[in-house]
């Protein structure tokens, strides 16, 4: 069984995984009824959690070692990074309204940059402490790093609860926007600390600030550059099996360039499908070709967030949890949470005009700032060792935390928030006699 795995071919674990997607999704819409996302990732825990105790007490049984050659030999954080993730963003930008966001560009700006570095800065600082206590033997950049990879928000999961509930519209762009691009500069801040972390060099601002600049935008850039390419194609012809191949190029074509330049590879994607998703599908497609191309990427958005979850649960299995790891995780969950909060203040409420007019902003973007694949990837691909072991427990619990909890909940928290919106004048005229 063991030796079975390295034969696998590439198809052979896509298959594995969407199978068990199919498989799985139909369990859970027919018998535990759990929203699709949450359900995969419960049941891939659950999975994962299972064979480690059948290999621990019936060591003949070699299941647990077979997933685990699958995953790393599928590799989840290049798969992620290198590939599912510059599909998600191209989908996910599609159904953003740029008119809408630019109504709420700065609080998306903010929130994308300060809020990124505020989260990144306070969660370091916090789990630093915690690991003082705990007398652990990490340097403390490394802290800076777990704060930089738990930053972003999932566009994924953020998006998808977005379209469920009728949400102000202004809301839901800055939302949406958000969790759109704080991806890229959350990505380009990890990069840059793991740098230093690695290399131990003492960590440059300045270099920093530089190097940020080149990748987010070069990622912008060459984002203006493919979405601008492929309107152009896209409003020469009017086939629709054509058009679908041409955004298809513009996500695949346009994330290998950024990968060859070294720039952002995800802000990239996330200018494209909001050109593309605007400017694209409003003057240069037909209503047959756009009624193709929404439906294309809502399915290709679908297929990948079910295999991506079902990853997320299944990769519990590479965790190794000590009492260390437990208390650092434990401690992940309420840490991220305030730091978050204090972000979105200082992001929102420092600028006036950055202010969201919409009653129940914070809240929303507070319970509503998901965490998911991206940080499970990033945490994956840090060098093994006992700080990985650490990083990625905090991360899993994070990560659970919201994809278990803060999701399931976000939905009746908009629906308290659109109650207690509901004017006084209005909930009388309700409960009065006619007159």
């Amino acid at each position: 069984m063991h030796d079975t795995s390295s034969a696998l071919s590439a198809f052979d674990i896509a298959a594995i995984l969407v199978v068990a997607s199919a498989l799985l999704g139909w369990f859970n819409h027919h018998f535990i009824k759990l929203p699709h996302v949450i359900g995969l990732t419960v049941m891939g825990a659950l999975t994962a959690i299972g064979l480690m105790i059948a290999n621990a007490f019936i060591p003949a049984i070699t299941l647990g070692d077979w997933v685990t050659d699958i995953l790393r030999q599928l590799n989840f954080t290049e798969t992620l990074l290198q590939g599912m993730l510059s599909f998600l963003l191209f989908a996910g930008a599609l159904h953003v309204d740029l008119d809408r966001l630019k109504v709420a560009w700065l609080p998306v700006l903010l929130l994308s940059t300060v809020g990124v570095i505020v989260s990144t800065v306070l969660v370091g600082l916090a789990m630093w402490g915690v690991g003082l206590l705990l007398a652990l033997p990490v340097a403390p950049i490394w802290y800076f790093v777990f704060g930089a990879l738990i930053a972003p928000t999932d566009p994924v999961s953020v998006l998808g609860v977005l379209r469920e509930e009728s949400v102000p519209q202004s809301l839901q762009s800055a939302v949406a926007g958000e969790s759109l691009f704080n991806d890229g500069v959350g990505i380009v801040v990890f990069i840059i600390l793991l740098g230093a972390a690695i290399s131990g060099t003492e960590f440059s601002l300045a270099e920093g600030a530089r190097l940020f600049a080149i990748e987010a935008g070069g990622g912008i850039l060459v984002g203006l550059a493919a979405g601008y390419v492929g309107y152009r194609a896209l409003a020469g012809m009017d086939e629709y099996a054509l058009e679908v191949l041409v955004t298809l190029a513009i996500v695949m074509g346009g994330y290998a360039l950024c990968s060859y330049l070294h720039v952002s590879g995800p802000l990239a994607m996330a200018v494209a499908g909001l050109l593309v998703g605007n400017q694209g599908v409003t003057y240069a497609m037909s209503d047959v070709t756009r009624d193709y191309v929404i439906k294309f990427w809502e399915l290709v958005d679908e297929l990948l967030n079910s295999v991506l979850f079902l990853l997320i649960g299944l990769e519990m299995i590479v965790l190794v949890v000590g009492f260390e790891e437990a208390i650092l995780a434990l401690a992940a969950i309420p840490l991220t949470l305030a730091a978050r909060a204090i972000s979105i203040i200082v992001s929102t409420r420092t600028i006036p005009a950055a202010r969201l007019q919409d009653k129940g902003a914070g809240p929303v973007l507070w319970w509503g700032g998901l965490r998911g694949g991206i940080s499970i990837a990033l945490a994956l691909s840090l060098p093994p060792g006992e700080t990985r072991d650490l990083i990625l427990a905090a991360t899993f619990a994070a990560v659970l935390f919201s994809v278990l909890v803060q999701r399931a909940t976000l939905g009746r928290l908009i629906e308290k928030l659109k109650e207690d919106r509901a004017p006084a004048v209005e909930r009388e005229a309700r409960g009065s006699p006619p007159a």
